[in-house]
């Protein structure tokens, strides 16, 4: 199973916000992190709020951060909500299903049973246990870091 690019997005925008809670953070400053699209970037931060797992401040000083706390926010959850569908093969479709071996084709209930249990294994899973190496996740996603001027050399 492959995730698309917009749930991959998401997982990140979602790890990014819960390593920097203390700040609310720009959809730049994630899209520069991460090195994608910013516009790619802004649907998927829409979503996610709208899912009320983000909190979105507009206007200047505006920004993001975690709507909620990241021991509530469930993998599962995050990739039912941004993944189209989970049809792995033509048969999981019965609209556009044209395989002639659908009617007794054994494949589909194994690959159905491991999409649930794929599925039930990002179920176990919370933000905050993805999370639980913060200072590794910072060091390959950091902030740029402020340069603070010495106290005697201070301008006016």
């Amino acid at each position: 199973m492959r995730l698309t690019d917009y749930t991959d997005y998401a997982l990140r925008t979602l790890m990014y916000l819960g390593l920097h809670r203390e700040q609310l953070v720009t959809i730049r400053e994630i899209s520069d992190a991460y090195g994608i699209s910013n516009n790619h970037l802004t649907k998927v931060v829409h979503q996610l709020g709208l899912s009320g797992m983000v909190q979105t401040m507009r206007g200047r000083g505006g920004g993001l951060r975690l709507a909620m706390e990241p021991g509530d926010i469930n993998l599962g959850a995050v990739v039912r909500l941004t993944e189209p569908d989970f049809n792995m093969v033509e048969c999981f479709d019965p609209v556009r299903n044209d395989c002639v071996l659908a009617p007794t084709c054994q494949l589909k209930d194994v690959l159905r049973q491991a999409t649930q249990a794929w599925l039930a294994v990002l179920d176990g899973v919370t933000l905050d246990q993805i999370l639980s190496d913060p200072k590794g996740l910072r060091h390959s996603v950091a902030l740029p870091v402020l340069r603070l001027m010495p106290a005697g050399n201070k301008k006016a």
